[in-house]
Order: structure tokens, then C-alpha cells, then sequence
């Protein structure tokens, strides 16, 4: 069985898989969506991860399908108690109007947000309510390079705190967590929490991976003495990691051959160190995308790594990657090949 770890500080043991769901909705049907979450259970994974902005590439039409194949699944099945079930609100963006006129970590759009996600999710709870990237001006999404804004237009911490609470305590949230967050947010979010009385965040799911080690300059120390786990997401770099797009090949339905946009791995030197890191798998007798997912639930700061995939055999074989112990020998080289990256990938 595949193991469990505990949330944060929570009651809650989840799986050291967690099923991501980005990709129902737009690349995978409503049956493909019920096939991959019955497939998960029955393997043993139990923690299932979505959001209000999925699937992905976000726009108006499709926006909320994802939670809405999970919500026809558990009206289906009414095993809604087997799964701890975790989803996001969206945060500011341009691009995303159609979230309420410009989504903000305010108390009214909170509570419409997840009255939303609940209805379509067919429940009345959700274990784990997170904040898909910050209320603020700072760096998410690959950005480097902090600039602060003379304009920000910036939610109060404790304005989204205290709107939390309340929801916690209304029963429609037994969690919140972080995302795309940084060590200053992480921590303040955490100390307000802690003086105020206010809900303690549980987690915090940001990108992590062989070509994005970045989590580990700063927050995995946060996660690992305050209880913050990380949940790992990109764990194959948008399938980068697995080696199909080596040597320019755009296999037919693939994330980066279906959309431009998820380029932010495909550069000269991520294509080098994908290069060094399948020929070690190989080398091994490992498959290449097993091996780096892996390598993530191995590390002691990650509390699940969410997988995903676009045909039930991918789902399969990245499940079967928790049976996998890197050796002393692949994890050293691993490591020598971490080290020839100039810098981490954004």
C-alpha cells in the first residue's frame, strides 16, 4: 500500500500520492476523469487535489469542469468519505475577470468561491481549502526577480485569515493551506495564525521537481519545522522529466505539443539535464519518469506529490513509482547532475 503521511499538524493521514485533476476537462473526458479517481482508490491513493480555476489552460467556458466530473463521480459512487479532497481559490489575475470580476482573498468572493466549489463538488466539506497564488505583488509562476509596486493592490493577511476562520468554523472547511507561496508569506501567514488564534495553514503546494530544486533554498526548512509540508506539484516538469520531448519530439497529444504557453521548461539547459537524467535512469534500469517522481516523495519535507496524467496507463505507472527506493548510487547521481545547472529552473 502506498504510504501515509500526516497533514501539517491535522488528524489527517493522506496518501504519499495525491491525484492531481488539472487535465479533466479539457485533455481527459468526464469518464476518463471517474476512471482515473477509481483506479487511484482502489491503488490507495487517497488525497485528490483540484481547483476552481481547472482544467488547464484556464478560460471562461470550461472553467470548473474538473470539479464538476469529481462532483458527478461522488454522486455516482457516494464514496465521497474515502477521499481527502482538497481544492483552491484563485487568486488576482488580468487574465481571469471571469472570477467574480477579479478574484481577491476577501471575505465575500471566499465565501462565494467555495459555496461554488462545493455545489459543483456535490459536498458540503472540503478537507483542504488553499490559496492558489498570492493576494499580492511577489514571485509565483516562474517569475524571478522580486520588484516591489508602488500600485500593489494587496488583501491583508489577516482580512484573508479571519475570512477563513469564519468558514472553518462554519464546518464547510476542515483546512486551509498555501500555494505558490513564498518563505516571507509562508511565515507570516503562519505567525498572524499563531497570534491571532486564526486557522493554522496545513500545506503548501509549489512546483517541485529535478529541474526546479528552488523550493529547497528557502522553504523547505519552513516546511520541515512548522509542520508545512509540501505538496509537490510539476513533479515530471510538465512531463518534461519522462524524456519524450528530447531531441524536439512533440508526441501527438501531449501538454507542451498541445499548448505553447507550458514552455517554462523548454530551454537549452533543462533540456541538457533531462538529457543526463533519463541516461541515468536507463543506465539503472529505471524508467526515467518513475525515477524523478521518486526522487520527490523521497524527500523528507514533502507530505504527497501530486501526479497527474492524460491515459490511465500513465496514471499507472506513476503510481507504481511508490514502489521504487532510489539507490545510493542513483541519488549521487542525481545530485552531480543537479549540480551542473547554472541556476534553478523557474
Amino acid at each position: 500500500m502506498i504510504e501515509k503521511r500526516p497533514l501539517g499538524k491535522t488528524d489527517l493521514n493522506v496518501s504519499a500520492l495525491c491525484l492531481g485533476t488539472m487535465t479533466w476537462g479539457q485533455q481527459n473526458t468526464e469518464a476518463d476523469a471517474h476512471e482515473q479517481i477509481q483506479y487511484a482508490m482502489e491503488a490507495g491513493v487517497n488525497f485528490m487535489d483540484t481547483a476552481e480555476l481547472y482544467p488547464v489552460p484556464p478560460n471562461a467556458e470550461t472553467q470548473g469542469r474538473t470539479e464538476t466530473y469529481i462532483g458527478t463521480w461522488f454522486k455516482k459512487t457516494g464514496l465521497r468519505d474515502r477521499w481527502v479532497l482538497a481544492t483552491k481559490i484563485a487568486g488576482p489575475s488580468d487574465t481571469l475577470k471571469y472570477f467574480r470580476g477579479g478574484s481577491r482573498f476577501v471575505k465575500t468572493q471566499l465565501e462565494q468561491a467555495l459555496d461554488d466549489s462545493l455545489r459543483r463538488l456535490q459536498t458540503d466539506y472540503v478537507d483542504l481549502y488553499q490559496l492558489h497564488w498570492p493576494d499580492r505583488n511577489t514571485n509565483y509562476f516562474g517569475q524571478l526577480g522580486y520588484e516591489a509596486s508602488v500600485d500593489e493592490q494587496m488583501t491583508p493577511i489577516e482580512e484573508t485569515l479571519e475570512a477563513l476562520d469564519s468558514l472553518v468554523r462554519s464546518g464547510k472547511i476542515r483546512h486551509v493551506g498555501l500555494s505558490n507561496e513564498t518563505p516571507w508569506g509562508a511565515m507570516r501567514f503562519l505567525t498572524l495564525a499563531e497570534q491571532r488564534g486564526w486557522p493554522r495553514m496545513v500545506s503548501i503546494q509549489n512546483p517541485y521537481n529535478l529541474l526546479n530544486r528552488s523550493f529547497e533554498v528557502g522553504l523547505a526548512e519552513i516546511a520541515h519545522r512548522e509542520s508545512l509540508g509540501l505538496l509537490a506539484y510539476s513533479p515530471l516538469a510538465f512531463g518534461v522529466l519522462s524524456g519524450k520531448y528530447l531531441n524536439g519530439q512533440r508526441p501527438d497529444g501531449a501538454r507542451l505539443t498541445l499548448f505553447e504557453r507550458f514552455q517554462r521548461y523548454n530551454n537549452d539547459e533543462s533540456q541538457a539535464a533531462t538529457e543526463r537524467y533519463v541516461t541515468l535512469a536507463r543506465e539503472q534500469g529505471l524508467d526515467p519518469a518513475q525515477m524523478a517522481l521518486a526522487y520527490v516523495t523521497s524527500r523528507s519535507f514533502v507530505t504527497s506529490n501530486i501526479i497527474g496524467a492524460t491515459t490511465l496507463q500513465q496514471l499507472k505507472a506513476n503510481i507504481d513509482s511508490h514502489q521504487l527506493v532510489l539507490s545510493d548510487a542513483v541519488v549521487r547521481g542525481i545530485e552531480s547532475i543537479h549540480k551542473t545547472l547554472p541556476n534553478p529552473a523557474p
